[in-house]
C-alpha cells in the first residue's frame, strides 16, 4: 500500500444522513450518567476517560474519528493529505486550515493562535500534561494567518495526524488559559471547570466529582444543533446502578461504561426500556506492574519514583509468574461474556497491528511456582507464602470500585495466593482513581500500590501515540504534577529508540511490525503490562434517544450534537 493511500484513507470524511432537527434546544433536557464522576473538563489534566469524554461536549479538536476509525473534520475545513497539499511531500509538516467563521461559546473568533497555544500549554517544561504523547516529535508550529496552522516535525512523520485529533487533544482558548501555563495549570480552577469551547454545549455549573450541567452553545457552528437545550451529567454510584437507571427505571437517557456481568445484562435488557450498545476497538483491561517502590516508608515525593526501583518486581521472573497464574478465559466468562475476549496484547486492534501473542491464554500455575522458585522465592516456614532473604512476597493490588473489577480482584488474588503470593486488595472510588488530582494519594498515575488494574485505549486506528506513552520521559512524578502517561515507570532505551523508528517509518507492513515488537516488549518480553481482556465498549442507551452511534475509536459522546429525542 502506498503512503498516499494511507493518508487519503485516514482522511476519509464521515457524513451522517441529513438530520431533521426542528430547532436548537427543542428536545429539552438530556440526562447522562457517568458513575465515574467527572473531576475536570480539561483533558490535558486527566488521563481518565470519563473526564475526556464529558469534556468533549465542550472542547473539540481539529479532527475527530468516526465509528469506523476514519478521520473527519471538526474545527478543520478539511483533512490535510498529500493529494491536497496539506501534508508536505517530504512528510516534515502538516498544514491545517480552520473552518470559516468559527466562534468560541463566548462569541469571540477561533484562530490559529489558539491551536498553537494548545501545543505550548501541553508541552510547557514546567507543567504536567496527561496527553503529551499526542504532541511527540513537534519541532515548531507556525501561524501565517488566523486560519492556518503549520505543524513542523523534527523529521519525516509518515503519520502526521497525532496532534490536535481525537477527544484527548482538543483546542483550548488562549485568552482563557494563557495564565495557566506550566506549574499554574492545575490551579486554574475556573478554566478547568468551565472551559470556553466550540462544542455543541457549554458549561453552566460544575460540582467536582458530582454533577456537570450544560446548555446548548448559542454559537455552535450548526444553527439547528444540538437538539437538546440542556444536559445533566451525573456522577457517582456504580456500574450496576448506572445500567439500571437507563434499562430499568428510565431515569437517565444514557449511561457510560455499564460494566456488569452477563447475567445482569440479560435481566436488564428484558425490561424493554433501553438497549446495551457494544463495539470492540482497542480497550484493554490490564494489570500494570509498578517498577518503582511504593512503600509508605519512603518520604513523600520519593514513593513510586525512579529514585527507588521496586524491590520485588525488578526481577522479570516474578512479573512473568504473576501473568502465568491468571486464567483469562475465566475472567471473560465471569465478567463480560460476549462483550469481552481474552488477550495477551496491549494493542488488540486494528488487526494488522495485533501481535501473534497467545502464550498467556493458557493458565500455568505450576510453571509460575517454578519461576518464583528459580528467582529464589520459597516457602521456608510452611505458611503458604513464599519468602526470600527473610521478606515475604506480599503485594498491594488496587483498582476502582466496580463489581466486575472486584470479582476480578478476588479471582486473581486466589490464583496468586495459590503460587505463594500474599495479596492485599484495595478498591478506590473511580472518580478519585482517574481524577488526576496531584494532591491525592489514590490516583492511578501516582500509583501507591504494587500492581493496579484498569482499562485504557487510544484515539483512532494508529497506535503510535499509544506506544509513545511508555517512553522514559513520560513517567509521572512530582516534577510534572504526576501527569505523565507512563504509569508503571517502565524505562528502556531500546524501547524509546524503536518508538522513534516507528515515528519515521512510512511503509505500512514495517509500521505494523514495529508496533507488534513494542507491544511484545511491554507484555510477553517483560510483563510490565499484563493484558487480561479485550473489552468492547459497553454502555446503555434509552429507547427514547435516537441517532446515538457507538464509537470505539474516539469518545462515546462524539456525535452528541446529532442526538434527538424520539417523539
Amino acid at each position: 500500500m502506498k503512503l498516499k493511500t494511507i493518508l487519503m484513507g485516514a482522511a476519509a470524511a464521515f457524513a451522517l444522513a441529513p438530520a431533521a432537527h426542528a430547532e436548537r434546544g427543542s428536545d429539552g433536557e438530556l440526562k447522562i450518567l457517568y458513575y465515574q464522576a467527572v473531576s475536570t473538563l480539561n483533558a490535558y489534566l486527566s488521563s481518565g476517560t470519563k473526564d475526556v469524554e464529558v469534556g468533549s461536549l465542550v472542547l473539540e479538536p481539529l479532527a475527530g474519528f468516526d465509528q469506523n476509525g476514519q478521520l473527519f473534520p471538526r474545527l478543520a475545513a478539511e483533512i490535510p493529505t498529500l493529494e491536497n497539499g496539506g501534508v508536505a511531500a517530504d512528510l516534515t509538516s502538516i498544514t491545517w486550515k480552520l473552518k470559516d467563521g468559527l466562534l468560541w461559546s463566548d462569541g469571540t473568533p477561533v484562530t490559529s493562535a489558539d491551536v498553537k497555544f494548545t501545543w505550548e500549554y501541553c508541552t510547557h517544561p514546567e507543567g504536567g500534561c496527561a496527553q503529551s504523547a499526542k504532541y511527540e516529535g513537534i519541532k515548531s508550529i507556525d501561524t501565517p494567518d488566523d486560519q492556518t496552522v503549520v505543524v513542523n516535525f523534527e523529521g519525516p512523520k509518515p503519520y502526521p495526524y497525532q496532534p490536535f485529533t481525537g477527544g484527548t487533544a482538543p483546542i483550548l482558548q488562549k485568552a482563557q488559559f494563557e495564565a495557566c501555563l506550566g506549574a499554574a495549570a492545575a490551579s486554574c480552577t475556573e478554566p478547568n471547570s468551565k472551559p470556553i469551547g466550540t462544542g455543541p454545549f457549554m458549561v453552566t455549573d460544575f460540582k467536582v466529582n458530582d454533577v456537570v450541567t450544560l446548555a446548548a452553545n448559542p454559537n455552535y457552528r450548526d444553527p439547528e444543533k444540538p437538539a437538546f437545550a440542556t444536559v445533566t451529567v451525573k456522577g457517582g454510584g456504580d456500574a450496576l446502578a448506572a445500567a439500571s437507571a437507563v434499562m430499568e427505571t428510565g431515569e437517565f437517557d444514557y449511561a457510560w461504561n455499564t460494566q456488569i456481568n452477563p447475567e445482569q445484562q440479560a435481566q436488564m435488557a428484558a425490561g424493554g426500556k433501553g438497549q446495551f450498545v457494544n463495539a470492540f476497538g482497542t480497550l484493554v483491561e490490564r494489570i500494570e506492574i509498578n517498577m518503582t517502590d511504593p512503600s509508605a516508608d519512603l518520604p513523600e515525593g520519593e514513593r513510586s519514583t525512579v529514585k527507588h526501583p521496586h524491590p520485588i518486581f525488578s526481577d522479570a521472573r516474578v512479573r512473568q509468574a504473576l501473568s502465568m497464574a491468571i486464567d483469562r478465559n475465566v475472567l471473560v466468562e465471569v465478567g463480560y461474556g460476549g462483550a469481552g475476549r481474552p488477550t495477551c496484547n496491549l494493542v488488540p486492534a486494528p488487526a494488522e497491528y495485533a501481535s501473534d501473542n497467545t502464550g498467556c491464554l493458557t493458565q500455568d500455575i505450576e510453571g509460575a511456582k517454578k519461576l518464583l522458585a528459580d528467582a529464589g522465592w520459597t516457602d521456608t516456614d510452611g505458611d503458604g507464602i513464599v519468602d526470600k532473604d527473610g521478606k515475604k512476597l506480599s503485594i498491594v493490588y488496587q483498582t476502582t470500585v466496580n463489581p466486575v473489577r472486584q470479582d476480578f480482584q478476588a479471582l486473581v488474588k486466589g490464583w496468586w495466593n495459590e503460587i505463594g503470593i500474599e495479596v492485599e486488595l484495595k478498591s478506590i472510588d473511580p472518580g478519585v482513581f482517574f481524577g488526576g488530582d496531584a494532591g491525592s494519594p489514590d490516583t492511578f498515575q501516582k500509583f501507591y500500590a504494587d500492581v493496579e488494574m484498569y482499562a485504557n485505549n487510544f484515539d483512532g486506528t494508529d497506535p503510535e501515540p499509544y506506544m509513545s506513552q511508555y517512553l522514559c520521559n513520560k513517567i509521572p512524578g512530582p516534577d510534572n504534577q504526576w501527569q505523565g502517561e507512563n504509569v508503571n515507570r517502565f524505562c528502556d532505551p531500546a524501547y524509546d529508540a524503536m518508538v522513534k523508528e516507528l515515528s519515521g517509518t512510512a511503509e505500512p507492513a514495517k509500521r505494523a511490525e514495529l508496533v507488534k515488537k513494542l507491544n511484545d516488549m511491554l507484555t510477553k518480553d517483560s510483563n510490565v503490562v499484563i493484558p487480561l481482556v479485550d473489552r468492547g465498549r459497553f454502555s446503555a442507551q434509552s429507547n427514547t434517544i435516537d441517532r446515538f452511534i457507538m464509537n470505539s475509536w474516539d469518545t462515546e459522546l462524539w456525535n452528541a450534537q446529532d442526538w434527538v429525542r424520539v417523539k
